[in-house]
């Protein structure tokens, strides 16, 4: 299933649900980095949001609901943001102050993408496609991004190595979010984007040759 689930409500204010659920989402988030999805309950939940149980039924049928709406989100909110970028310019600059946004903004979201990078996986087989079609579709903006580069000649690449640099920038991207907790003992944010975008650019020989050069 490629399209969005429509999660069940009982109360008919769109306005209302759509309040009460992102106070589940943000407290969801919160006690799923802590504790895990399989081990986090409603009623923790619910309590999180600073409602009750019942209220909590009101606006979701199962804690599947709840991780569905998390998911869905979080990739909407990354998705919102990377629209801002410009694939118009097409020069190889914009396209390193492009990545450098993504990176920031998955430093942001890092407890978000700490935990879709863990529990997506728990989704039913209804579900996942959908929220894994809406990570291919950010990966596929790095890729007009990339595509435009090549198009105004400043990058000459195949098909298949655009497909695969535009995975390795959103990877790249998340693993700040995920190996922060050890990354951060050795670099700043700023640093980790420089270096990570020096080697995207340059590859493992291009950048150590870079190194020799400023010795």
């Amino acid at each position: 299933m490629n399209k969005k689930r429509e999660v069940q409500a009982s109360v008919k204010d769109e306005r209302l649900v759509k309040v009460r659920r992102d106070q589940m989402i943000r407290g969801a988030v919160s006690l799923f980095k802590e504790k895990g999805y399989h081990k986090t309950t409603t009623r923790e939940i619910a309590s999180q949001a600073g409602f009750s149980i019942g209220t909590l039924y009101e606006y979701i049928r199962t804690k599947e609901d709840v991780l569905y709406l998390v998911c869905d989100s979080i990739y909407s909110q990354v998705s919102e943001r990377l629209e801002k970028m410009n694939a118009e310019i097409g020069d190889l600059a914009s396209l390193k102050r492009e990545i450098a946004y993504f990176f920031k903004i998955m430093d942001e979201m890092q407890d978000e993408v700490l935990v879709m990078y863990q529990e997506a996986k728990s989704l039913s087989k209804e579900a996942l496609p959908y929220v894994l079609k809406k990570e291919l579709e950010m990966v596929g903006m790095f890729e007009r991004l990339i595509n435009c580069c090549i198009e105004k000649g400043e990058l000459e690449m195949t098909p298949a190595q655009v497909h695969l640099l535009a995975n390795n920038i959103f990877v790249q991207g998340q693993m700040w979010g995920f190996r922060r907790w050890t990354l951060h003992k050795t670099y700043t944010l700023e640093e980790y984007i420089q270096l990570q975008i020096d080697l995207l650019f340059t590859g493992i020989e291009g950048f150590e040759n870079r190194q020799k050069e400023r010795r």
